[in-house]
């Protein structure tokens, strides 16, 4: 039985863990705080990242071009990445942790070679929208704690997505952790969804 809220982690993934190719800090310490309030959910849902191996949005795509570089991407400014989470590597694998809550749906997203996907419902030119919002609507479910990586980037994009969408978010700030390529970005990140109207705890 599903209840109306779901728990939505996001992209929780060993590149963006300690070592990987997109290494976040601390990373890691979000699984314990995650796995302290699974419980409280009957319905837990993941995001990875899929990426084919010459993804646009790997600067190893662009020649001249290093990580972190800036270009401008269908009219709009977007960061290029190491590669990471290519899809069926090691790197592309959900941590084993959050598996083990046996999500009832895995959203793959960045598949598309031509157009990035920070969010879990829209690609970043909503050209393409994936099967959430439609499971969701399925099952009826209106609420969403959100939680993982990284707090700056794809779970902000999915908070503000699901807020535009008509969703009740929550933030759970504890099993969050972000790139920061500027200082204090994530917490930025964290205002811009609290005023989005985002609850954060």
């Amino acid at each position: 039985m599903i209840s109306g809220k779901a728990l939505l982690l996001i992209d929780i993934q060993y590149d963006f863990l300690e070592g990987g190719a997109l290494e976040v800090n601390e990373a890691s310490q979000i699984v314990p705080p995650i796995l302290s309030i699974a419980g409280n959910f009957s319905c837990i849902i993941a995001t990875q990242d899929w990426h084919p191996p010459d993804h646009k949005s790997f600067a190893s795509s662009h020649s001249g071009k290093q990580p972190y570089d800036l270009i401008q991407w269908k009219g709009r400014e977007e960061i290029l990445w190491p590669d990471h989470c290519v899809q069926k590597t090691k790197g592309a694998e959900i941590h084993p942790d959050i598996l083990a809550l046996n999500p009832v749906l895995v959203v793959k997203k960045g598949a598309d070679p031509e157009t990035d996907s920070y969010s879990a419902f829209f690609d970043n030119h909503r050209e393409q929208k994936t099967p959430l919002a439609g499971w969701l609507a399925e099952k009826k479910i209106t609420e969403l704690t959100i939680a993982g990586l990284a707090t700056d980037f794809c779970v902000k994009y999915s908070v503000l997505d699901a807020l535009s969408l008509g969703y009740s978010v929550e933030v759970f700030s504890a099993g969050c952790r972000g790139v920061n390529r500027t200082p204090g970005a994530s917490e930025q990140a964290l205002e811009e969804m609290k005023i989005a109207g985002a609850e954060i705890r």
